[in-house]
């Protein structure tokens, strides 16, 4: 009933704005291994002017990676697009999250996904999905059965994350930052209403999706461990996809100067950043444990929920 509701509702949508956020400043050295490039990589499939190769035709995803945001969407999305079974669109569509995208229908969000053949399975990412209250309501009504990645990571880590693009984006806008004190603290508690602790509450965000989706048709990647040795989570994306395996150990090589993974695929070699990755604050150590003890009884109930638990401080 809940898809239905959501199919009936599409063409009477109010558009969505999303508010700005403020950020920060007081940066240490720590390099964020999630934090890619605002572009898609070259393996990526995405949408062309020019005639699409015969037999292949535009098909809405068979998977979708919902989230969360810094959680290591890209990466996944990058790496999994090694398979040659897989067709990944090029970009962030937000079509069940942004109400505004949602009206322009369902024809307008086909035509955003790549050209795949018959044997292929379309993947898009949008990490806003995880915590939008009406996505998966839209996304069941679209396909009930469809598949869904998440992938997570320390919620604590995330924050800070999250907090360091929002900033970058700000200083390149020429806008003000704060430090990310004044943001995680007000009046001397912590500020719970920060936007980037809200997305962090994985178990108020995983609630309202098995209001509308079995656990089975969620499969979580730890984030963590994706980035510490790719290959075992991926064969688990590759196992819950129903795909043949054909990621191998030989499509990573760690780069020592980045300190992280990065993917040799089709005769190429590279990596998920441009640049060595985007500086995190060194955060005051009692409003970081503040942080981490408010997120712990949370963290709790979503291992609860999800029936397995994750290596987070």
């Amino acid at each position: 009933m809940a898809c239905f509701l959501a199919s009936a509702f599409l063409l009477v949508l109010q558009t969505y704005a999303a508010p700005p956020e403020l950020v920060q400043a007081g940066f240490g050295i720590t390099l964020d291994p999630m934090d890619l490039g605002p572009g898609p990589s070259a393996n990526v499939s995405g949408d062309v002017s020019s005639s699409p190769p015969p037999g292949t035709s535009k098909r809405a995803p068979h998977s979708i990676i919902i989230g969360v945001r810094k959680g290591g969407t890209r990466a996944l999305l990058e790496m999994l697009d090694i398979h040659p079974e897989v067709a990944a669109a090029a970009t962030e569509v937000h079509f069940f999250d942004w109400d505004e995208n949602y009206a322009k229908g369902f024809e307008w969000y086909r035509e955003l996904m790549p050209y795949s053949y018959p044997h292929q399975i379309t993947v898009e990412k949008t990490p806003g999905y995880f915590t939008s209250a009406l996505a998966p309501e839209r996304i069941c009504a679209m396909n009930s059965s469809i598949k869904l990645l998440l992938i997570l990571r320390d919620p604590a880590e995330r924050v800070i994350s999250d907090y360091t693009q929002v900033y970058f984006n700000r200083l390149e806008n020429h806008k003000p930052v704060q430090a990310i004190e004044n943001l995680l603290v007000r009046n001397g508690a912590l500020n719970i209403r920060y936007k980037a602790i809200q997305r962090s509450l994985y178990d108020i965000h995983m609630h309202n999706w098995l209001r509308h989706f079995p656990l089975q048709q969620i499969h979580i990647v730890d984030g963590d461990a994706l980035i510490r040795d790719p290959l075992p989570e991926l064969q688990k994306v590759e196992r819950f996809l129903n795909l043949p395996p054909r990621i191998v150990s030989t499509n990573f090589y760690f780069n020592q100067t980045k300190g992280f993974y990065c993917i040799r695929s089709d005769g190429r070699e590279r990596c998920l950043h441009e640049s060595k990755g985007r500086p995190h604050p060194a955060v005051n150590s009692t409003v970081l444990q503040q942080l981490r003890s408010y997120l712990q009884e949370h963290n709790r109930t979503f291992f609860r929920l999800v029936k397995r638990t994750f290596d987070w401080q």
